[in-house]
């Protein structure tokens, strides 16, 4: 093929196109239609009895703000992932909140087996974190996939995995405003395990949510 018609082909039929805004500002927009959706989410089940008392303890808040930082980051790395000018750093940058939010969480099933012996780490079956997760993190994952779609294609799978962790860690996040938990083992298996088990399923969605644009000259060839 000559250059001149490889030039062709690729300026043919050309629009106008919005420059992509900058990551930081798509994450703004991520937080500014999420938060009220979960926050209605959270309207419509009901606070907690408890939740003026858990407020105020230390390790509630922080599970709660290692499970915020873990969506705001998981936003910021899918939006970084679907760009092929961002570093590599960038994508990972999910891990260190998510570690702290697993800590935290180990901290206390630790603290329970002192108190309680094998008792305190007693696995039973909570049906309702799987659905509420999925009912809190479903306007978020939309909004995430329409901004995906918009500013790029690229590692389509890392960055579904990254937007599927933001949308269940902010699920989660909401979640623990009306749903009392059980012990930390609990919140551990049913909720960080559903957080784990969307992520999943975004990445191997990856291909399918984020089909790569077609080509001009896989066009001109058919």
């Amino acid at each position: 093929m000559k250059t001149e018609q490889l030039i062709a082909i690729l300026s043919r039929d050309l629009t106008p196109v919005r420059p992509i805004a900058p990551v930081g500002r798509r994450v703004l927009l991520w937080l500014a239609l999420s938060l009220p959706a979960a926050a209605l989410v959270t309207w419509h089940a009901g606070l907690r009895p408890d939740l003026a008392a858990r407020l105020i303890e230390p390790h509630f808040l922080l599970t709660e703000a290692a499970a915020l930082l873990t969506a705001l980051t998981g936003a910021y790395a899918a939006l970084c992932a679907g760009l092929p000018d961002q570093p590599r750093w960038k994508l990972w940058l999910p891990l260190a909140p998510f570690a702290l939010w697993l800590a935290t969480l180990g901290q206390q099933c630790w603290d329970s087996f002192l108190r309680l012996g094998p008792a305190g780490l007693t696995l039973t079956t909570d049906t309702m974190c799987l659905p509420a997760i999925a009912e809190g993190g479903l306007v978020p994952a939309i909004v995430i996939v329409i901004l995906l779609r918009r500013g790029g294609w690229f590692r389509a799978s890392h960055a579904c995995l990254c937007g599927g962790l933001a949308a269940a860690a902010l699920g989660t996040a909401a979640l623990n405003l009306y749903h009392i938990e059980d012990a930390a083992i609990m919140v551990i298996v049913w909720q960080l395990g559903a957080v784990a088990l969307f992520s999943l399923i975004a990445a191997l969605l990856g291909r399918v949510v984020l089909p790569p644009p077609a080509s001009p000259l896989a066009a001109e060839k058919n």
